[in-house]
């Protein structure tokens, strides 16, 4: 999984699944949509206006729970 923020465009996305993926967009807000893969698996998520939808006028902090810290 991989996490990446767009200053200039004010955008986050999610990569659930890496490597290069054919999908369509699942658009569930003006804001908010899932790029769905074959089998329909989720692929990923993006937030335009991340720091207005998710923190409240900032980027949230990212904590993680019960992981292991990959290398990459």
């Amino acid at each position: 999984m991989r996490i990446t923020y767009d200053r200039e465009v004010d955008a986050l996305y999610i990569r659930l699944l890496e490597g290069e993926r054919q999908c369509r967009t699942l658009r569930l807000t003006d804001e908010i949509s899932l790029n769905i893969g074959e089998g329909e698996v989720l692929v990923g998520i993006e937030v335009l206006e991340a720091k207005e939808v998710l923190g409240q006028g900032s980027v949230p902090t990212v904590v993680l729970e019960n992981l292991s810290a990959v290398p990459s």
